[in-house]
């Protein structure tokens, strides 16, 4: 007697995998990073808080997180707490001294950034929510504070490119600008607090960033991506002057001195231009997300 549709084995359907609820909490934790939802650093509820957001037991939430920790999404915080891993520490140190050794290595870390943020500016016009663009708005007022003190020139610059990042949409993106953040930020705040603390100086980069600010909020990618690109351009301008006057300078110093001229950033040990207008100057024009240094009127934060 031949066998049945029923009993016969069909190799199209499979088990099901029962899925434990901690996996489920993992998993949409996992979604909201890789949404960008979840921005690189930023720190998780408590465990509490997340149980009754999700409607589920502290026990899974602590396997979900636990799991997440193994795979190195989050880590722990000092203190308590978890926060989405940022991804910078690994190439912060090395990258740092390459971008302060060699103005070789600035210039191309500038025109990295440059392309990137370009995209990203472009990419926010296009997607940013309206929660978004009004978290940049926020950020540009702040800048554009006159009461604000200088010390939070690099922070509040930093900010406004991050907000651009999380604007864009793009988890890939955010934490690109998350692992260069630390490395620019400190050459952001070289470059403004010690290379371009004038009025002037804070007044341009203000108009540039509200440029930018503008195009994404009338969704215009074309004009979002222009802005940014001639930002980004200026502070490469700004550079370049800042490294032909140091070794100007370092030139007619040497001579006074009776010795042949010599070009300071191709000394082997590239201090010269590392510590002084390498480090602080690509800190600007290719920074972080971002992040950068204005003053009181953010404008020269972005770099």
């Amino acid at each position: 007697m031949p066998r049945t549709a029923a009993s016969a084995p069909d190799r199209r359907f499979h088990s099901i995998q029962r899925n434990r609820v901690s996996d489920r909490v993992a998993q949409e934790i996992l979604r909201l990073i890789a949404a960008g939802e979840l921005a690189p650093g930023e720190r998780l509820p408590g465990e509490r808080q997340l149980a009754g957001m999700m409607g589920v037991s502290r026990v899974s939430v602590r396997a979900a997180l636990q799991q997440l920790k193994t795979q190195g999404f989050v880590s722990a915080v000092q203190g308590g707490g978890t926060r989405v891993v940022a991804t910078a520490d690994p190439v912060d140190a090395g990258l740092t001294e390459l971008v302060r050794a060699k103005a070789e290595n600035l210039k191309d870390l500038t025109e990295i950034r440059a392309n990137l943020e370009i995209w990203a500016a472009q990419r926010a016009a296009e997607r940013a929510t309206r929660g978004r663009v009004r978290e940049i708005a926020r950020v540009l007022e702040t800048m554009a504070d006159a009461e604000r003190p200088a010390r939070f020139r690099a922070r509040d610059d930093h900010a406004f490119h991050m907000a651009i990042a999380k604007a864009s949409g793009s988890a890939v993106y955010l934490h690109l600008m998350s692992a260069l953040s630390e490395i620019l930020e400190k050459l952001f705040a070289h470059t403004r607090n010690e290379l371009y603390t004038s009025e002037s100086d804070d007044r341009r980069f203000l108009e540039q960033h509200r440029a930018i600010y503008e195009a994404i909020a009338r969704r215009d990618p074309e004009a979002a991506g222009s802005a940014m690109a001639e930002h980004l351009e200026s502070m490469s301008r700004l550079i370049g002057a800042r490294r032909l006057e140091e070794r100007a300078a370092a030139e007619a110093a040497h001579r006074r001195k009776g010795g042949p001229a010599e070009r300071p950033d191709r000394r082997e040990d590239g201090r010269a231009n590392g510590g002084r207008g390498g480090g602080g100057d690509g800190h600007r024009s290719g920074s972080r997300a971002g992040t950068g240094a204005g003053t009181g009127s953010g404008a020269g934060r972005c770099a």
